[in-house]
């Protein structure tokens, strides 16, 4: 920075007498003004970088009612599901020109939720995305007052809000389907825990396969998506001649699965066949490389900062609910019954 300006940090009125514009050109250059000359362009883009110059965003939002920051409420972003999907939401956000400010709660009732909410409200966000893979999230965020456009990702139906969802239900079809076709008599299921909108959207669809085939549904073992948890429908699993296939509400449970059934001697996909949900990047690599159902997180990020950016910039306010297919990944946990 030139001596000039000694340690006053460079404004806009130093970038156009360095670039030789006028204030004005300045600022659209920094708005992406189409009516520039791509040679001032170029040099106002240079005097912005010889002295440092940074937008001051405060300033900007004051002038222009809008932030440019979109907030993100989180619930537990040490699951790869939500952690996938924040990460989505945020490339997202940036691809479109957002800043992202993100808020992870540990408490998912209403009084979390309202906190999470004001507290974005109070930074001046323009509207924000609710990660709402739990029924009690989604509940609490349908009971609450929202001043700020916002959309729910995972959140049920579409109701006081907007929604971008994974088709749960089809994914715990096509796993379930995979296997039946197969030739195993029926699937058994680990499920995920009763309170998420995922884990009942793949029971959903692992009971609708069943029935489809005029087969008996077996009663599912409940885990909690951890691998111990895994394990412990694995061992159980495993003392029951009966099994012959087992669709695993996610891939960290069929991990636990597998090492339980690895254990006690049973042999995947020889005696038995596993399928996990979620495609997590290590599943390639389990042993044996697990058959599983990929969830698209860049997809649901990219419809949700979508749905979001015609709330804002187009006055559109009618609920969307758009659904993101899931898609069926084959590798080796999977063999025709013997």
């Amino acid at each position: 920075m030139g001596s000039s300006l000694g340690r006053r940090l460079p404004v806009m009125a130093d970038v156009a007498k360095e670039a030789g514009v006028s204030h004005q050109t300045v600022s659209r250059v920094l708005n992406d003004h189409p009516n520039v000359r791509s040679e001032t362009r170029t040099r106002v883009q240079e005097a912005i970088d010889k002295l440092g110059y940074r937008r001051n965003l405060v300033a900007r939002a004051l002038v222009t009612k809008h932030s440019r920051t979109l907030g993100v409420v989180s619930f537990d972003t040490t699951l790869y599901g939500p952690a996938s999907t924040v990460y989505g939401i945020e490339q997202a956000a940036r691809s479109a020109g957002y800043f992202v400010s993100i808020v992870s709660l540990k408490s998912i009732d209403k009084a979390g939720v309202r906190d999470a909410l004001d507290y974005l409200a109070d930074q001046g966000v323009d509207g924000i995305v609710v990660v709402a893979p739990q029924r009690s999230a989604a509940q609490a965020l349908a009971d609450l007052p929202l001043g700020i456009p916002t959309v729910a990702v995972e959140g049920g139906e579409a109701g006081t809000v907007s929604v971008v969802c994974v088709d749960q239900l089809a994914g715990g079809r096509l796993a379930t389907e995979h296997l039946l076709s197969l030739g195993h008599e029926t699937v058994w299921h680990v499920s995920g825990p009763s309170d998420w909108l995922e884990a009942e959207g793949r029971v959903a669809g692992w009971r609708a396969a069943l029935e489809q085939a005029g087969r008996e549904a077996p009663r599912p073992l409940a885990g909690d998506w951890s691998p111990r948890s895994g394990y412990e429908a694995g061992r159980s699993l495993a003392s029951m001649t009966n099994v012959t296939a087992v669709f695993v509400a996610n891939d960290q449970m069929a991990l636990g699965v597998l090492r339980a059934f690895t254990e006690q001697g049973v042999r995947v996909p020889e005696r038995v066949s596993v399928v996990g949900f979620d495609d997590i990047p290590e599943s390639e690599f389990f042993s044996p490389p697990l058959t599983t159902i990929r969830q698209d997180f860049d997809a649901v990020g990219r419809h949700s900062i979508e749905v979001l950016v015609r709330q804002l910039e187009g006055g559109h306010q009618d609920r969307e609910r758009l659904v993101v297919p899931p898609t069926f990944v084959a590798r080796v946990s999977t063999a025709p019954r013997g």
